[in-house]
């Protein structure tokens, strides 16, 4: 059986969540770290972050993305 691809992949969800509409309209978005570390770790995701030219700080349990 194929799968379709899961948006909770960690190849996966940092793209997704780097493309959002709000991402687009250039809008800050913020996500937990708590959930960043589950779907594809944090070092992933800032070099994600860092690859799409964006910037990301840490404020508590948030992490966010400007």
């Amino acid at each position: 059986m194929i799968y379709p691809e899961s948006a909770l992949f960690p190849e996966i969800w940092p793209r997704n969540v780097l493309s959002g509409k709000a991402v687009m309209h250039g809008q800050v978005i913020r996500r937990k770290t708590r959930d960043i570390e589950r779907y594809c770790g944090m070092r992933a995701f800032l070099g994600e972050v860092r690859a799409r030219g964006f910037h990301a700080v840490q404020n508590r349990e948030q992490v966010i993305v400007f």
